[in-house]
């Protein structure tokens, strides 16, 4: 299922957004793409806002909002079964359950993304690196979720916060602060080194971090993560 936000071509381009976007009650076979600038493949119109300074809003003003994801079953079949992409505001995911197997994450904030959350929700898929990647997203809420890490290769860990500078020749400005990691139940956890959640957890370090250089702010000017500002509280180890 694709959410995506429509460019509108010009002299400049633009996107007609989709908001207030409710589902609710069945099983998604798959996936569910929430995108808006950059998506059918346009990266370029994403790498050329990043190199404005205030590609952040514009970014967050093109992309779909306010998305009610409830009660769900997620079956996925080797992709991320949920993509929420750069700039994507406002998206609830509640009382749902994602299963099957990723070849990567369960969830995926992507850059610039804000305000979404995840709210009693069961995570017991297969994965081979983190559930939910928070990258360069903010003021998230993940709250009172049930983790299941047992199904993981190499305890790949629950929720992971960073930013990943540079991929694609995309600049990262928003830091992935002031989320909300609270209440939430980890089982499976390794009994050395547990990873359940991990704030700041690259500082850079890919071989693609010089990719986005040559101007003054967010990742081009610095590699780190700069995750500030997050409450993580009340998380615990289960049966």
């Amino acid at each position: 299922m694709a959410i995506w936000s429509r460019r509108i071509d010009g002299s400049a381009p633009a996107w007609s957004r989709p908001t207030d976007v409710y589902l609710r009650n069945c099983t998604i076979h798959g996936a569910i793409r929430i995108w808006g600038m950059g998506a059918g493949g346009r990266i370029d119109d994403l790498r050329n806002s990043s190199r404005t300074p205030g590609h952040t809003a514009a970014a967050q003003a093109a992309a779909p909002s306010h998305i009610a994801l409830t009660n769900l079953t997620f079956a996925a079949t080797g992709s991320i079964p949920l993509y929420i992409g750069p700039g994507v505001t406002a998206v609830t995911v509640q009382g749902s359950r994602f299963a099957g197997r990723s070849d990567s994450t369960a969830v995926y904030l992507d850059a610039e993304s804000a305000g979404n959350s995840l709210r009693d929700v069961t995570f017991a898929i297969r994965t081979p690196r983190e559930i939910i990647a928070v990258d360069g997203s903010a003021r998230n809420s993940i709250v009172g979720n049930r983790f299941a890490l047992g199904g993981q290769a190499g305890n790949g860990g629950g929720v992971f916060l960073y930013r990943n500078c540079g991929e694609d020749g995309v600049i990262r400005h928003q830091t992935p602060s002031d989320n909300i990691i609270t209440d939430n139940v980890f089982t499976g956890a390794a009994l050395l080194g547990p990873r359940m959640v991990v704030v700041g957890s690259r500082e850079g370090g890919r071989r693609y971090c010089g990719d986005d250089r040559g101007w003054p702010f967010g990742s081009s000017l610095d590699d780190g993560d700069h995750a500030t500002g997050n409450t993580v509280a009340g998380n615990r180890t289960g049966r």
